[in-house]
């Protein structure tokens, strides 16, 4: 009971202490670190010791697992380089220069002790680096290449720490280092293959998005398990399994089946994220009380694990410059189309933050270890260190440098350039079908894909006082819905319809509101902003017809017509205006139709968008 007690108190510390730091937006992993740290000390609070086992078992797996699941593959391969050099490279030139530092600042500590806190301190947190990277809003390839440095480092930091630990031994080869690395790299490699190979078999005979949902909760530990068992690299079983299965989802799963394990993963990693940095921080009292009975006296214990938290900071400085431009040699963005600025990289030097695997590997150390209390917290200070240092100064380093946080308007562009071509190939599909649609069907069908599509174009409107016709169906629905649902619990109450079907009606009022607020809280972060970013694919009629001032103020059919335009239009080939497809005219449309004018542009005050009818392509 006491076990239990302590986990609940646990859960609800966890969910008090960030909803409160969203109010007052402070990052939660902060928070609950300092909160932790404050518990630790406090005389009801028991002692609470994390074991290595826990963390690499019990929480580094779903952790890994459900990051995984979101990083695309595509962006993953796309920076594999920086990645490796950051997750191998990186791991390697820290651990040797943290167990440096600690060699000669802490008498008699051999150097497999040295370099094995420093393997402990050298992989940055996959938790603790994105959740503030993302918080803050950095660029997308950053968030990109830190979350799959997070996801592979831990690999390499384990096989340098279960080497260091070989070597204090006396069992210490470099053929045998090197042999391991690859044992357990390849052999992770091969465990995640074969568990996305099974996981994706069994999948395809699954339609119950329970079962489905069921299996996913398994693999991280499965994959995790099976590659420890024969000596390789758990983590990267992990990270390959949850990267093919994340990428192949629309493909294995159902609809129901992805939202559900959306869903799950996502609360089982928000749960768990913040659950470790309230555990780091209830590691403080007696890590520190037991630092306090070493024979090194306080001032050389505060001069080491100040000059190890430099040390990690400024290592990572050290090598992204010289990665970046002497072995990366980047080449133009993707999206820009212009070559990312040294400030990218030093906000990627800077976004080093460690996290519970550092707390939970400095407890693998044999108990045996010389000054073992005093390695202890020093992995303690770099973690809390990095955490509250960079953590606390990343947003303000961005503003400084500015940095460009993803924008919402180009993010709405190329969702509805995305969405415009999706409803291309719906329309061709749709041609090549054979049906008998003897009551307009199909004409119903091309109507809900363009009414999808025309609200997908109305969120890119700026004017905050504006509301488009989409906008205007969701706060009718919205109000409708709420009015059906208290009529249907009023006929629940009343108890003369099976509690099945009216959970079932309500369900379907469920999806549909949450469709509906879903689109109205992202046309709410769309803000007015002037962008040259490119959307979608480039193409010849783009190219052709470069965007410049436009002058119309008003669609001249509309007025004939004595009817209202959503958003104007015009032409960049002859500077006809129209309305858009959201106004009843569709006149934009219209003179494409007539003339073959390909490209016209947005007319609207503060958007700077063209599109092109021929290719289906934004710029």
């Amino acid at each position: 009971m006491e076990i239990a007690f302590l986990l609940v108190l646990l859960a609800v510390a966890v969910l008090a202490g960030s909803s409160l730091s969203e109010r007052i937006g402070f990052p939660a992993p902060l928070a609950l670190i300092a909160l932790g740290v404050l518990g630790s000390y406090l005389p009801f609070v028991p002692e609470v010791h994390l074991h290595h086992e826990v963390v690499l078992l019990g929480l580094l797996p779903p952790l890994l697992y459900a990051a995984a699941l979101q990083t695309s593959l595509v962006d993953f391969n796309a920076n594999r380089r920086p990645i490796l050099l950051l997750s191998v490279g990186l791991v390697v030139f820290t651990t040797i220069g943290v167990g440096a530092v600690v060699h000669a600042l802490i008498p008699g500590l051999g150097w497999p002790a040295a370099l094995a806190i420093g393997a402990v301190v050298a992989p940055p947190d996959a938790v603790a680096a994105t959740a503030i990277a993302r918080r803050i809003g950095l660029p997308r390839r950053l968030v990109t290449i830190l979350e799959g440095e997070s996801l592979l480092n831990d690999a390499t930091a384990l096989v340098a720490l279960r080497t260091a630990i070989a070597a204090s031994a006396g069992a210490f080869s470099v053929t045998h280092v090197g042999l391991d690395f690859l044992k357990a790299a390849g052999g992770g490699v091969l465990v995640g293959l074969l568990a996305f190979v099974i996981v994706a078999k069994v999948r395809k005979l699954l339609t119950d998005p329970v079962l489905d949902t069921a299996v996913s909760l398994v693999t991280p530990f499965a994959a995790y398990v099976a590659a420890e068992r024969f000596h390789a690299s758990g983590v990267i079983a992990v990270v390959v399994a949850g990267l093919l299965l994340g990428h192949k989802a629309p493909i294995l799963q159902s609809a129901q089946s992805r939202m559900a394990e959306r869903t799950n993963w996502k609360t089982i990693a928000f749960v768990l994220e913040n659950a470790v940095f309230l555990l780091i921080g209830l590691q403080a009292a007696w890590i520190i009380q037991d630092a306090g009975n070493s024979t090194l006296g306080w001032a050389r214990i505060v001069a080491v694990c100040g000059a190890s938290l430099a040390a990690v900071i400024v290592l990572r400085l050290l090598w992204v410059f010289p990665a970046r431009y002497l072995l990366v040699r980047p080449g133009n963005d993707p999206v820009t189309g212009e070559r990312a600025p040294w400030t990218y990289t030093f906000l990627l030097g800077w976004a080093g933050m460690r996290g519970v695997v550092t707390l939970a590997a400095a407890f693998v150390i044999p108990t045996d270890t010389p000054h073992r209390e005093v390695l202890l917290l020093i992995a303690f200070t770099v973690v809390a260190g990095t955490l509250f240092l960079q953590g606390l100064s990343l947003p303000w380093l961005a503003r400084t440098l500015a940095v460009p946080s993803p924008d919402p308007t180009e993010d709405a562009l190329a969702r509805a350039t995305l969405l415009q071509q999706a409803t291309k190939a719906a329309h061709e599909r749709l041609d090549d079908l054979e049906y008998d649609d003897r009551h307009g069907v199909v004409d119903l069908v091309r109507q809900q894909m363009d009414r999808r599509n025309f609200a997908a174009w109305e969120r890119l409107a700026t004017a905050e006082d504006h509301e488009s016709p989409s906008d205007l169906y969701s706060r009718i629905r919205l109000e409708l819905i709420a009015a059906e649902r208290e009529r249907v619990l009023e006929i629940r109450s009343a108890g003369t319809v099976p509690s099945d079907v009216v959970r079932q009606v309500l369900g379907m009022l469920d999806v549909e509101e949450s469709v509906l607020v879903t689109a109205t809280a992202e046309r709410s972060r769309v803000v007015t902003a002037s962008s040259a970013r490119q959307a979608g694919a480039d193409c010849s009629h783009l190219r052709s017809f470069p965007a410049r001032e436009t002058t119309g103020t008003f669609c001249e059919e509309c007025v004939a017509e004595g009817r209202a335009w959503v958003s104007l239009r015009e032409c960049l080939a002859c500077g006809h205006t129209g309305c858009c497809d959201s106004s009843a005219g569709q006149h934009a449309t219209a003179h494409f139709h007539a003339t073959g004018h390909p490209v016209m542009e947005s007319a609207e005050p503060g958007e700077d968008w063209r599109w092109c009818y021929l290719d289906h392509t934004t710029a």
